[in-house]
């Protein structure tokens, strides 16, 4: 009986052998997303719902005892933040097409065409990723302000229809792992440079391209300086520029502050979600071929 209950047992010890290690990684991933993501947004959470003097009080409050959930209708109407939504989402959306416009026909050149100096020119484009913002601030607001585009959304829009060095070598990256039979087969058909790119070669990018929209509508809606810079009508103000109206000169209210940020945060979260399949794959897929 003890031979047989040994012999039983024996398959069972193997099998959680095998598979402790992916357990206890498992749990201990569990243990930093709840001290790293958890904490944090609860605690915003939990802000959001205080009144202004629980927020420095000591001891201090874990949880409201009566959550004000009227801070974030509160914060809606102070900040202005459907009126600043429309305004950041119109600046995204044209960021996104830009962008997905722009990139996708560089990439695809860098990647299918062949002209004299290509290496070269991809290498300075990449190259281009080394020079922080702050360097180009001044020359930027300079070119712009003899445009006459200072006080309007052009500086927050324009350059983006010029392409962006890192969405170029992530677009570059997965049209080289696209087979060149396909192209080679629709030209064999009398396809041209165009039909090929837009026919047979972008339909296959939907992941990277959605990874250029999510992630360019992400850093528009949270732009802060170049709306602030550029931006000069209240009307035209973004969330951000809108949740800055909730800190004062001599005091800031934590709590509204807090529930707007929450409901800035939420429309990313939406498009992150909706387009989260795409997104792994868009990113998992670029290799480094070339």
């Amino acid at each position: 009986m003890a031979v047989a209950t040994s012999e039983l047992s024996s398959p069972t010890r193997r099998h959680w052998s095998r598979h402790l290690p992916a357990v206890v990684s498992f749990l201990v991933l569990a243990v930093l997303a709840v001290v790293v993501i958890g904490i944090p947004v609860g605690w915003t959470l939990s802000t959001a719902l205080k009144q202004r003097h629980e927020v420095i009080a000591w001891p201090p409050v874990y949880w409201p005892p009566d959550p004000q959930w009227h801070n974030f209708a509160e914060v809606i109407e102070r900040a202005d933040l459907l009126r600043f939504g429309i305004n950041s989402l119109f600046i995204a959306m044209f960021t996104i097409l830009g962008r997905l416009l722009s990139c996708s026909i560089v990439a695809f050149s860098f990647a299918r065409l062949r002209f004299p100096g290509r290496g070269p020119l991809f290498m300075l484009l990449l190259s281009t990723l080394m020079i922080p913002n702050q360097i180009t601030l001044i020359p930027q607001f300079v070119l712009f302000q003899t445009l006459g585009w200072v006080g309007t959304y052009l500086p927050l829009i324009v350059p983006d229809f010029f392409g962006s060095a890192f969405f170029i070598f992530l677009m570059r990256q997965y049209v080289m792992t696209i087979p060149r039979d396909l192209d080679e087969a629709a030209r064999i058909d009398g396809a041209s440079t165009w039909m090929v790119f837009a026919r047979i070669v972008m339909p296959l990018c939907i992941p990277p391209l959605t990874v250029v929209a999510v992630l360019s509508f992400l850093s528009s809606w949270n732009e802060f300086l170049s709306p602030l810079i550029y931006i000069s009508r209240y009307d035209d103000y973004t969330v951000q520029l809108g949740l800055s109206f909730l800190r004062g000169k001599f005091n800031v209210e934590w709590n509204l502050i807090m529930a707007g940020s929450i409901l800035g945060v939420v429309p990313c979260i939406l498009i992150f979600f909706l387009a989260q399949k795409h997104l792994i794959g868009g990113i998992a897929s670029v290799g480094l071929k070339g």
